[in-house]
């Protein structure tokens, strides 16, 4: 389960774009975003809650619709575009979806 949880931590591992003037990121794209990257739907929907709830910048939440979740990269954030802030509420997320939504 736990396993099934971090599989949305690869989505951190993309470039940021930069640009305020992309549309911010609806719960609905992040949902299908984490269900490409191998989530089931009921989990993938509860993840994004818990990433957006957790206050994830914009730019943050891009970071992870960008990135090829199947790609294999590494699990940490700051080394692959995130602000330590970001980074920080992901693995605190992460956490919240082990514990809520992979019952």
């Amino acid at each position: 389960m736990i396993a099934a949880a971090l599989i949305a931590l690869p989505l951190l591992a993309a470039c940021s774009s930069g640009g305020d003037s992309a549309p911010a990121v609806t719960h609905d794209q992040l949902a299908a975003s984490l269900q490409k990257g191998g989530l089931d739907a009921k989990a993938a929907d509860c993840a994004a809650k818990m990433f957006i709830d957790q206050g994830i910048s914009q730019d943050g939440l891009r970071l992870m619709m960008k990135t090829d979740s199947k790609s294999g990269a590494g699990t940490d954030a700051e080394s692959l575009g995130m602000s330590t802030a970001d980074a920080d509420k992901a693995r605190t997320a992460a956490n919240n979806i082990v514990a809520s939504c992979m019952k």
